[in-house]
């Protein structure tokens, strides 16, 4: 397969690289130090149903970092992804069994870090996700939605009426408590959503996808580049801000069986908030950062929704492990949700006091 990509120098081996939880990928290394290693992707099909949209979405969004890390005298070949093209000059190949390959240059001498356990992690990977906006916030060329629905709560509450109007797998009468739980919160966060809908929060370049592990940083623990861009589109940047609220703050697992772990911790909530903002107080407008702490009550409760809507679908669209744990799931994110909810009121003020030192 890596015989069909403009590769400079020759194939020593292929190999696995990651679990590969979406796309299959491996390392392609080459018999020269003086040439680049690469990333080959096999890309999820099933997931990713428009990957010609999806390669288009990353060179574009890349290639204005490249000029604007140039602008700034930097390396655009190590803080920004570079995609190699296959030999016909199209970003992917097609293989006869229908499925799509992508290349990128590896980019070496880095480090990741699988969970960010720490307030300097979070506060790195904060300002990570931060610059990465912040380099992309006058970018206005179009990107293909090739998620439709994601993050959308409108779209989300439809699938879920539809569930229960269905209740396909006979669960929702023992989950009665549960469903009171999404229904208590509609409106609210329709409000919010409607928001984004007309446009008074704006819609920029989004990651979707903001793990530490998609951030590289260089040996001296800078930020350096971010990767796994095959999520990127159009979209409010709170998703961004609330997902990886979500996931560095969550003190158990987001499938806790045990609720007695989990909660909220405020003090990695304030540093990732703190690095985050170190970054994009430049060009968030004043209700963008009204609702900041909010987003992060939002995408835990979308969280919360899909996972009871897939227990009482019948578990159809997360793998599972057990018959309830979808159910374990729910409740696990309700109670970092319910955690969120006591002490959003610091949460804001954390906001707010790290805005004034910008002013």
């Amino acid at each position: 397969m890596a015989d069909h990509f403009q590769l400079e120098g020759q194939v020593a081996v292929v190999r696995p690289l990651g679990e590969g939880f979406i796309n299959d990928t491996f390392i392609i290394e080459t018999e020269s130090p003086l040439t680049p290693n690469y990333i080959l992707q096999r890309k999820n099909r099933q997931i990713f149903t428009n990957i010609p949209a999806m390669m288009e979405n990353i060179v574009r969004v890349t290639n204005h970092l490249k000029n604007k890390i140039i602008a700034r005298g930097g390396d655009p070949r190590r803080e920004a992804l570079t995609v190699t093209p296959a030999k016909d000059g199209k970003l992917y190949h097609r293989d006869d069994a229908g499925e799509y390959w992508a290349v990128c240059e590896f980019i070496d001498q880095t480090v990741a870090y699988q969970k960010a356990d720490t307030p300097r992690l979070a506060y790195q990977g904060g300002k990570g996700i931060g610059q990465f906006q912040e380099m992309l916030s006058d970018f206005t060329e179009p990107l293909t939605d090739i998620l439709p629905g994601f993050h959308n709560i409108r779209y989300r509450f439809k699938q879920w009426d539809d569930t229960l109007a269905a209740d396909p797998a006979g669960r929702k009468a023992e989950v009665a408590a549960e469903i009171e739980w999404i229904e208590s919160r509609r409106d609210e966060m329709l409000r919010f959503w409607q928001l984004v809908e007309e446009g008074t929060i704006p819609t920029r370049v989004t990651h979707n996808d903001t793990k530490i592990n998609n951030i590289l940083f260089d040996k001296e623990g800078r930020v350096l580049c971010v990767i796994d861009l095959d999520t990127v589109l159009s979209a409010t940047c709170l998703n961004d801000y609330g997902d990886a609220i979500r996931s560095y703050t969550n003190t158990g697992l987001e499938d806790d069986p045990n609720l007695d772990r989990v909660s909220m911790d405020i003090e990695m909530f304030k540093a990732y908030t703190e690095g985050y903002l170190s970054e994009t107080h430049t060009f968030l407008t004043p209700v963008e950062a009204e609702y900041l702490a909010f987003s992060a009550r939002y995408i835990t409760y979308e969280q919360v929704l899909r996972f009871l809507m897939d227990y009482i679908d019948g578990d159809h669209y997360y793998k599972t492990k057990s018959a309830d744990h979808n159910l374990v799931r729910t409740r696990a994110q309700y109670k970092l949700l319910q955690s969120m909810e006591a002490q959003y009121a610091e949460m804001q003020r954390i906001v707010k006091e790290a805005l004034e030192r910008y002013a």
